[in-house]
């Protein structure tokens, strides 16, 4: 079975641009968000009773992504992934009243019982960036958007709580308000630690 990283932070702060960067190295099989080919993506944009749908589809999207970057015969890197999905996003979604308390509860039990079928990363990068960099990545997307910049500090609120039940040796946090287009501070820490265990 191949180890695992996971590139975790706010809408915008620049997990696919990072992910993208690292792809073209051809040292890891990658998983991406899929917001275009998503079923309830663009559903959910337009009427929130979709807001259910989308999470339950997203949840299982990321679970299979994980079995099969394991299976890979290279080290696997996923854009956000299974635990931002619910930590984050789903979270974020049950704040806004766009999930139920018995919606946000199927959705938990759904994650509970996916992490206890699938081993968690092995790594978790989480990337970090000013609300002003925020704003510019999301206001320049030709993607959908869900979550906007102005959830990017409660978003933030949710990861590190979640953060906080992780081994810290299994994080990496770097600030990618200032990398430049190709992340090329952050692709030389996360290549350290990776060589160095």
């Amino acid at each position: 079975m191949r180890k695992l990283i996971s590139i975790v932070g706010a809408s915008g702060v620049g997990k696919t641009t990072f992910v993208n960067t690292l792809a073209k190295t051809g040292r890891f099989a990658t998983a991406f968000e899929q917001h275009a080919e998503r079923p309830f993506q663009s559903l959910f944009k337009q009427d929130k009773q979709y807001a259910l749908a989308n999470q339950m589809d997203y949840l299982l999207l990321r679970a299979e992504q994980e079995k099969q970057l394991r299976a890979s015969d290279k080290i696997g890197l996923m854009d956000g992934g299974l635990d931002l999905d619910f930590h984050g996003f789903t979270r974020l979604f049950r704040h806004r009243g766009l999930l139920t308390h018995p919606e946000f509860d199927l959705c938990l039990r759904l994650y509970t019982l996916l992490r206890e079928l699938l081993p968690p990363p092995d790594l978790i990068v989480v990337l970090s960036a000013s609300q002003i960099t925020i704003e510019g990545r999301l206001a320049s997307r030709r993607r959908i958007n869900i979550a906007s910049a102005q959830d990017a500090e409660l978003m933030d609120g949710f990861i590190r709580e979640w953060l906080e039940s992780i081994s810290p040796e299994k994080i990496l946090r770097i600030d990618a308000s200032n990398e430049d287009e190709n992340y090329s501070g952050a692709a030389s820490r996360l290549f350290e630690r990776i060589e160095s265990g």
